[in-house]
């Protein structure tokens, strides 16, 4: 019997390039890139933004996720609202 590696990255990204979902990409860097992945293999993404597309090398990708309903919001995590205890009171 052979026993099959189960890769949960590639499940992910097969998942939404088969659905043609839009994705939220945080690279290490800081920037945060929002588009629909084309292609993907062991070491890169392409993800389709603004009608171009943009080879990715995985090791420069911090986080991916869904992208929010409405694509002109970013999600929570990506602009932080400040805290309770930050917030001034009138």
């Amino acid at each position: 019997m052979t026993k099959h590696n189960i890769n949960i990255q590639d499940g992910y990204l097969f998942q939404s390039l088969k659905e043609g979902q839009i994705m939220f990409l945080e690279l290490v860097t800081g920037r945060h890139l929002l588009g629909r992945l084309k292609r993907f293999d062991r070491f890169a993404v392409v993800l389709e933004t603004e009608g171009k597309e943009i080879l990715i090398y995985k090791h420069a990708i911090a986080t991916i996720a869904l992208a929010p309903a409405s694509p002109a919001s970013a999600p929570a995590s990506a602009s932080p609202s400040p805290s309770p205890s930050s917030q001034s009171t009138p």
